[in-house]
């Protein structure tokens, strides 16, 4: 027989996992298709994320003097944009979207030596994220 106070520790021990483990099955149900703390895929403003890619990446490289760094942001700016587009258009939107915001930084190089590297990155910026916009954010 198992005394009365070893008993009730193991009911308490048991019920405080069942509790714990249903509290937890509930939240993670109601946030799971996004990490914590971040905004759902929908609800981005993606013509701003694309302006902070350009420009920042740019900005980046430039007063750094490591390119990678740059690469780097505009790399994650692509991907959180790439994000909202596949949630709200699909895997061709997604796709056409993301090509416009890869040939904008492209194009700003050749670009760049015809007007300069301020005006050139602000060009395509202007274009990138208007298209963004119009495409895709004007409609939420």
């Amino acid at each position: 027989m198992v005394p009365a106070a070893d008993r009730n520790r193991r009911e308490f021990h048991h019920g405080g996992l069942r509790r714990a483990r249903e509290t937890a099955e509930g939240v993670f149900a109601e946030s799971r298709p996004r990490l914590d703390g971040m905004k759902p895929a929908k609800d981005v403003n993606t013509a701003a994320v694309t302006a902070v890619g350009l420009i920042g990446g740019w900005l980046a490289a430039r007063e750094s003097g490591v390119r990678p760094l740059g690469g780097v942001l505009l790399g994650l700016a692509g991907v959180w944009s790439a994000r909202t587009w596949y949630a709200r258009h699909g895997l061709g939107g997604a796709a056409a979207l993301s090509a416009l915001y890869l040939a904008a930084f492209g194009l700003s190089h050749p670009l760049a030596k015809r007007i300069g590297a301020w005006p050139s990155v602000l060009t395509v910026t202007a274009v990138a994220s208007g298209a963004a916009h119009l495409a895709s954010d004007a409609e939420k």
